[in-house]
């Protein structure tokens, strides 16, 4: 296998070739997703970052690999000082960078099937000052020197019943109709792969932990749609459920179908749509509607149905991680010989046991001391800890199953917790509890309570370097927007979307001692509508989904108000209730103590 620092050399030495003078590698696919299949995952071929936000510059003489705040350590670990430079994000972007970096009259590739409109727009505007341009590829550079690149999935569609779903394909489709004809619109492209899945009621296993299909489709005012997706994918089943009004046609006919739009208004969204849409549709001489995707609020937005199956799901996984916490406890702990893998394991096969589990949510973040100070870890063979007394154990980890997505973070003292530890758990927990309980009127939005979970770490001069929550989708990705709790600006800004009854999120404030511990505490929450006497506009808050023990070990009592000691007891005596009778005898026995009264 060749090494990073010769991958880079094979594509200076194509971009040569090409006459170009430097090239974008952003971590995406043509449908900007944030989870990619293994074919697209061009950035950690090129330079072994293994994060699932980040991009790169390749320049003749120096490369740059650009990460957020979750990154800063992850990016260090995997990523050679010796032939890359990092640059943290926001302070620094790959339009800023170029400007000044990039030489005079430099040509600089992009592949336009990678990359938004306004991301290459930034980048001209950057570049024109010295006479610099951005010039589209035809075909990616960094594919034509990887020699052993992967071939997309070719993995069969599945049915998303509808009882499961709560409304036909048929319907949704109607609705999207129905949002086109009252906006004069003829048509609407749809990229995201989870739209899609979610539009058709259909899912794939395209990508990793994520139930979707490659795919693009187009629906029409009429509710008529062609579904471009490799035929050889769609079975009798499938294309039965799709019914007469949608045509599957081969995915890579997808582009010269824009050209047949000539004329006609096309509904496109800028965030979710690549420059290549664009630059077709415009060469075709349509009318392009820049407006965002009609289905990523109905998508947000749960039924009842997905409501039923999303608590479902959580009982089970709740009774699968309470299972494994146990096992962490008894085992991990008190026996010990165990590890950050050997525990991931453990964790998968208790959810296996289920018999419902399709997949993980993601790649479990098993973290023991040090490593669980990266936000993002993942465990490889070469990084791999033992859990060891005097540590905290952070766990991330989810699942997908046919009726709901999970994500949940605990952390888990091994041995006796030192009093900082116990502080910033407390902090920590302080700030999950103030989000959990919060109420607001309806409109509010995620950034306006970002600063609830922050505010108690802040107090001590500490913070956190991510979001406080991200939505979260049903039986689809584990990340889903529009909606998010996050800073209105900076660097982790995005939680400018009201957030809506039914939407589904985390709450997962943390701390991170660099070099020796982190942690983070995470359930899902959904947006509820809240009866408050004498209100004078519509109220929200949230009903907490998650379900399993929060370590009472790292709790300080002394930090606590009453209302916070009650929430808390009332949380435990609500997992003891559910869970309890879904777990053996000797784990339910484990429970009644761990989640005893404070």
């Amino acid at each position: 296998m060749s090494s990073h620092a010769d991958r880079l050399r094979l594509l200076r030495e194509e971009l040569a070739r090409r006459r170009l003078d430097g090239f974008v590698v952003p971590l995406t696919d043509e449908h900007l997703s944030e989870y990619v299949g293994a074919y697209a995952q061009r950035l950690l071929w090129l330079t072994g970052f293994e994060g699932s936000a980040g991009a790169a510059v390749v320049l003749p003489e120096e490369a740059a690999i650009f990460v957020d705040g979750r990154y800063t350590l992850q990016v260090r670990d995997q990523v050679s000082a010796d032939t890359w430079s990092y640059q943290s994000v926001p302070e620094t972007s790959v339009a800023k960078w170029l400007r000044d970096h990039a030489r005079p009259g430099a040509r600089i590739g992009y592949d336009p099937w990678l990359h938004t409109k306004a991301n290459v727009e930034a980048a001209r505007g950057a570049l024109a000052a010295n006479g610099a341009e951005m010039v589209a590829v035809e075909s990616n550079p960094v594919d034509a020197v990887w020699a052993d690149r992967p071939e997309p999935s070719t993995a069969r569609l599945v049915v998303q019943p509808d009882a499961l779903a709560g409304r036909s394909s048929a319907l949704k489709r109607q609705d999207i109709a129905d949002a086109l004809a009252a906006k004069d619109t003829d048509a609407v492209v749809l990229c995201a792969l989870d739209s899609i899945a979610w539009a058709f009621n259909v899912r794939g296993r395209d990508v990793a932990h994520t139930p979707v299909a490659l795919a693009y489709a187009l629906v029409r005012a009429n509710a008529t749609a062609e579904l471009f997706v490799d035929p050889a994918k769609v079975d009798e089943t499938v294309l039965a459920h799709l019914g007469n009004a949608v045509a599957v046609r081969p995915r890579e006919a997808f582009a010269a179908s824009l050209d047949a739009l000539s004329g006609q208004r096309v509904s496109v969204d800028p965030d979710r749509a690549v420059a290549a849409i664009f630059e077709r549709l415009e060469s075709a001489g349509a009318k392009i509607v820049e407006r965002r995707d009609p289905v990523v609020l109905p998508k947000a937005i749960k039924n009842e149905a997905e409501i039923a199956g999303i608590v479902a799901a959580h009982l089970r996984d709740g009774a699968a991680v309470t299972r494994f916490l146990h096992w962490v406890d008894t085992v991990a702990a008190a026996v010990g010989g165990e590890t950050e893998l050997s525990a991931a394991a453990r964790l998968e096969a208790f959810r296996a046991e289920t018999g419902a589990l399709r997949d993980l949510s993601f790649d479990t973040i098993s973290g023991s001391g040090p490593n669980g100070a990266v936000v993002h870890y993942r465990v490889t063979e070469k990084t791999v800890r033992p859990i060891e007394a005097g540590t905290l154990y952070l766990v991330d980890s989810g699942a997908q199953y046919e009726d709901g997505t999970t994500d949940i973070t605990r952390t888990i003292a091994i041995g006796e917790p030192t009093a900082e530890m116990r502080d910033r758990f407390t902090r920590v927990l302080k700030g999950h509890i103030a989000l959990a309980t919060a109420l607001f009127p309806a409109g509010t939005r995620g950034g306006q309570l970002d600063t609830l979970a922050r505010q108690h770490l802040w107090a001590a001069g500490l913070d956190y370097a991510h979001g406080t929550g991200h939505g979260v989708g049903h039986y689809l990705s584990v990340h889903e927007g529009p909606q998010r709790i996050a800073a209105l600006s900076g660097g982790q800004a995005g939680g400018d979307e009201p957030l809506r009854a039914g939407m589904i999120l985390s709450n997962e404030p943390g701390y991170y001692k660099a070099g020796h511990w982190g942690i983070r505490v995470e359930n899902l929450i959904r947006v509820a509508e809240r009866a408050v006497a004498g209100a004078e506009k519509p109220v929200l808050g949230f009903e907490t989904l998650t379900l399993a023990p929060i370590d009472r070990r790292l709790i300080d009592l002394a930090l606590l108000t009453p209302a916070e000691r009650d929430w808390i007891d009332a949380y435990h005596a609500r997992v003891l209730a559910e869970i309890g009778p879904l777990v053996p005898a000797d784990v339910a026995d484990w429970l009644g103590r761990a989640a005893a009264p404070l």
